[in-house]
């Protein structure tokens, strides 16, 4: 599990990498929790240009920070979503809680 996030006006950008399975689903949940909660963004965006691989546990990871956003009133966004997981989503109807910018091919 590896991410990188920065905070630019109000919004945090979390860009997570790799793979994401259940073997690191948890870390990621509490990584981006421990960030929201650190920096109450009024956006945090999840940008996922770099994942390889994603099962359905990355699902929880985003409910998990949809919830996070949800209690400070916040709105979460996803984007550079790559095929695989985009069809994941979309299988989910995660694509119709969330915000999805921009995919890539």
């Amino acid at each position: 599990m590896q991410l990188t996030s920065f905070l630019e006006n109000g919004q945090l950008t979390v860009a997570l990498t790799g793979e994401i399975d259940h073997h690191c689903a948890k870390a990621y949940i509490e990584a981006i929790t421990g960030k929201i909660e650190a920096y109450n963004p009024s956006v945090c965006q999840l940008d996922f240009q770099e994942v390889t691989f994603m099962d359905s546990s990355g699902i929880a990871v985003v409910i998990n920070a949809l919830r996070c956003m949800a209690r400070i009133e916040g709105k979460l966004v996803l984007c550079g979503l790559p095929n695989q997981p985009m069809k994941v989503f979309r299988a989910s109807g995660i694509d119709k809680l969330v915000d999805i910018k921009e995919a890539v091919s």
